[in-house]
């Protein structure tokens, strides 16, 4: 984990996204109900649902809030199904973007994202055409100001917990793992009292993209900020280096 650092970039969509809380509390609504429907209500016997809990914690959602949704999906028939859906394409200068969402509409999402795209002055291609440039990790953050722990004490934790990597980054630690060990690493740190900044299996650019034109620069932001404003795109990865 040498070279380019990630903390910059993932305090900044951190700060993006508490400044919409609005936002994220719809997306990590629907993956409760999503974790609700295919592995039950209780955490106890459902890692995905715990994971998702994690998640809204991270993000400061109420407990409250996290347990009506909960009970929400457990126990309303006509729940709204949602499906899985993934875009991949090319943003100005050929960054590599992926989008990731949780619809009950796949032709509305699938025409707001292209729209999102051609306005930025990119384009959606096909199925595996950028994600062979993005490694998939469970990856954890966590805040120097927020965390008691020495370095290396967190550091021997993560690993004998099944952690791949540990690097101290600026202002953070970040903690990679294998997608299948992410919880149970996840879970040692909660049980060690760890606070974690953010927590979630997420897509790591293998090479990073600079954009020097002003131009791409905006239609970039562009992209971005349109995909941030729909509600069925839980997520979106891209290899610009910011």
């Amino acid at each position: 984990m040498s070279g380019h650092s990630k903390f910059a970039n993932i305090k900044h969509k951190k700060e993006k996204n508490d400044a919409a809380k609005g936002k994220i509390f719809t997306i990590i609504g629907r993956e409760l109900a999503v974790a609700v429907k295919e592995g039950g209500p209780d955490p106890a016997n459902n890692s995905r649902l715990r994971d998702v809990i994690a998640k809204a914690k991270a993000n400061n959602m109420p407990n409250d809030t996290i347990d009506r949704g909960i009970k929400k999906a457990a126990g309303d028939a006509n729940a709204v199904n949602y499906e899985s859906v993934t875009y991949e394409g090319y943003g100005p200068n050929g960054v590599a973007i992926i989008v990731e969402g949780l619809t009950d509409n796949k032709n509305r999402t699938a025409a707001n994202v292209r729209n999102a795209f051609t306005k930025g002055g990119g384009n959606v291609g096909t199925t595996g055409c950028v994600s062979f440039m993005f490694d998939k990790k469970g990856q954890i953050i966590v805040t120097k100001e927020a965390c008691g722990t020495d370095a290396d004490d967190l550091m021997m934790i993560a690993l004998d917990a099944g952690a791949e990597d540990f690097a101290e980054e600026g202002e953070g630690y970040v903690i990679l793992t294998d997608p299948d060990d992410f919880s149970r690493v996840r879970e040692v740190l909660e049980e060690q009292k760890i606070p974690m900044a953010e927590a979630s299996v997420t897509m790591i650019p293998q090479t990073w993209t600079e954009l020097k034109d002003e131009d791409d620069v905006k239609k970039m932001n562009r992209i971005l900020d349109l995909l941030d404003e729909d509600d069925d795109v839980q997520e979106v990865y891209h290899n610009w280096d910011e």
